[in-house]
C-alpha cells in the first residue's frame, strides 16, 4: 500500500477490506460457559433464521459499507462489488479479501475482467488482493463482526424476534466508526483521517 500512498491520500484509490458475516438467531441469543480446554457445541435450533451480510471497511475512515443478502455466493458477490463501485464513483477500488470459493469463481473473475477490460493494471476499477489462506487475523473486519455480535448479545434477553436482532446488528454497524490497531496493520496512514 505504501506504493499507492499518493493515490490513497488524494482519494483516487479507495482501500476496502471485505468479508461476509452470517448471523444466526440461536448463535446470538446468549453466552455459554465452560472449561477453556474443552470444545463446547451449541445447537442452533432454527437454521432458517439467518442473515448473511457483506461488509467492506474503509481503511482510512473506519466506516463499514454493509449490505444484506440471503447467502454468500458468486451472484451476491458481484452485486456487492457493483454496490461498492456505486459508493465510490470517482475512485478505483483496492480490495483485500479472503479466498472464499465464490470470490475466486469464474463468474466473479469474468465480472472483474469485464469492468477492467482494456485498462492497464494501474487503471483497473477493482483490484483484488487475497489474504493468506485460513488466516482470519489478517482481516480487521473480523474484529468488527465480533464487536457487533458482542454488542447484540448484551441485549439478547430483550430481543423478541430475529428481525429485531438484525435491526440492532445493522444499527450498530452503521453508527460506529471503527478504529483499532488491526485496521492499521497494512501501513502507516494514521495522520490521514477524514
Amino acid at each position: 500500500m505504501a506504493s499507492n500512498r499518493e493515490e490513497i491520500e488524494a482519494g483516487r484509490l479507495r482501500v476496502l477490506l471485505i468479508d461476509e458475516c452470517h448471523v444466526l438467531w440461536g448463535d446470538l441469543t446468549g453466552y455459554v460457559w465452560g472449561k477453556t480446554d474443552q470444545e463446547i457445541a451449541v445447537e442452533v435450533v432454527n437454521e432458517r433464521d439467518k442473515q448473511t451480510y457483506y461488509g467492506a471497511v474503509d481503511y482510512l475512515t473506519g466506516k463499514l459499507l454493509l449490505k444484506a443478502y440471503k447467502a454468500g455466493n458468486s451472484d451476491y458477490t458481484i452485486d456487492y462489488l457493483r454496490y461498492l463501485l456505486d459508493q465510490s464513483p470517482k475512485q478505483r477500488l483496492l480490495i483485500f479479501w479472503d479466498g472464499a470459493s465464490y470470490h475466486r469463481s469464474h463468474l466473479v473473475q469474468n465480472f472483474l475482467g469485464e469492468i477492467n477490460h482494456g485498462l492497464s493494471q494501474e487503471q483497473w476499477k477493482i483490484h483484488c488482493v487475497r489474504f493468506a489462506p485460513n488466516c482470519p487475523s489478517q482481516n480487521p473486519i473480523e474484529d468488527i463482526w465480533l464487536q457487533a455480535k458482542t454488542w447484540v448479545r448484551r441485549f439478547c434477553a430483550l430481543i423478541p424476534t430475529f428481525s429485531h436482532l438484525k435491526w440492532m446488528f445493522e444499527w450498530f454497524i452503521r453508527n460506529t466508526n471503527f478504529d483499532f490497531v488491526s485496521l492499521q496493520m497494512y501501513g502507516v496512514f494514521s495522520e490521514i483521517k477524514y
